[in-house]
């Protein structure tokens, strides 16, 4: 999740919830667009050689030592936030009926159920040095779908490469082995400007021993133009101060639209660097640990530093998703 500030023009600092440390950049493969429900869906095709050397080059030690991103980057990372046009006005938060665990802010998640084996740690490479974000494993076709943040495929104008999932991580633990990418996708608002609004991304992985990735962890589901206000659980990995990256976190509690800048849902939660991608829940079952996934960790404002932000899952992030789970 990157945090912003604002300024004179509304200058936002752009940050954060992935991590970073040194290592030499793989060689990216071109990139070629793909077509689904009338729109162009910009995708990067991972080589075969990529793929194993991602597996091999993941030791339990890098994935330990990735520091947060936002410590390394440079007064070039800021950029401009501009007001969508169509962001329509504030709405506010009806009162609903929650579990009794609302409102969380961010904890360890102490339950079991399928969202500590779909869901995971993402590692890859961003122009020569590690990273990390979060990601989720959800249904789909090919039984290989990861649905993750935009900037946690493509950042600055170049895809990562090395990228990898490993669903369930535990401090350098891989219990249900590294997924490597076949296929990197994104919106093209993310792709073209890194439209906020548009921070989604999808990544297909290959079979591992045989085996595709939901039959080995299972699956979430996932809901397009589901609406506003509603309770969400949101979960990732954050690496950043006050966490470490070691343990699955989570936020839970009464979500609304942002009523400053973008169309996105907002909810209160203070997850940090290394977060980013990781699945939000509407509908979600505190004891079986399944929901419908809606959004993903996205960014924060730094003058509202316990509340977290994620695009809305409407007509762009559904024809991403369909393409990704035809590949």
């Amino acid at each position: 999740m990157r945090r912003h500030r604002t300024a004179a023009g509304i200058l936002l600092a752009v940050g954060a919830l992935f991590t970073s440390g040194l290592v030499g950049a793989g060689t990216a493969d071109a990139a070629s667009p793909h077509t689904a429900s009338g729109q162009s869906v910009p995708a990067r095709t991972v080589s075969e050689a990529e793929q194993h050397t991602s597996r091999s080059y993941w030791t339990a030690e890098r994935m330990r030592g990735a520091p947060s991103l936002d410590l390394l980057l440079t007064p070039q990372a800021v950029k401009q936030l501009r007001t969508p046009a169509d962001s329509g006005p504030t709405t506010t938060v009806e009162p609903t009926a929650a579990p009794a665990s609302f409102p969380q802010a961010g904890a360890a998640w102490t339950g079991d159920g399928a969202v500590v084996k779909t869901s995971g740690r993402v590692f890859f490479t961003f122009q020569g040095r590690t990273a990390s974000c979060s990601g989720n494993a959800v249904t789909s076709r090919n039984a290989s779908t990861v649905i993750t943040a935009g900037h946690c495929v493509k950042y600055q104008g170049s895809w990562h490469t090395n990228w990898i999932f490993v669903p369930a991580y535990s401090n350098g633990s891989a219990p249900y082995g590294q997924w490597s990418a076949t296929e990197l996708l994104t919106t093209p608002q993310w792709e073209a400007s890194e439209d906020i609004n548009h921070d989604v991304a999808a990544a297909v992985v290959a079979p591992l021993d045989g085996r595709t990735l939901t039959s080995v962890v299972g699956a979430q589901g996932i809901q397009f133009n589901g609406g506003y206000n509603k309770p969400m659980y949101a979960f990732g990995f954050p690496a950043a101060a006050p966490y470490d990256g070691t343990k699955l976190i989570y936020c839970s509690g009464n979500s609304s639209r942002d009523f400053l800048f973008t169309r996105d849902h907002s909810l209160g939660c203070n997850m940090t660097g290394g977060s980013s991608g990781g699945p939000w829940f509407t509908g979600f079952s505190e004891a079986a640990g399944t929901g419908l996934q809606v959004s993903v960790n996205s960014f924060g404002y730094t003058f509202l530093p316990n509340r977290m932000f994620g695009p809305y899952f409407g007509n762009e992030a559904k024809a991403l998703y369909d393409e990704a789970q035809a590949a």
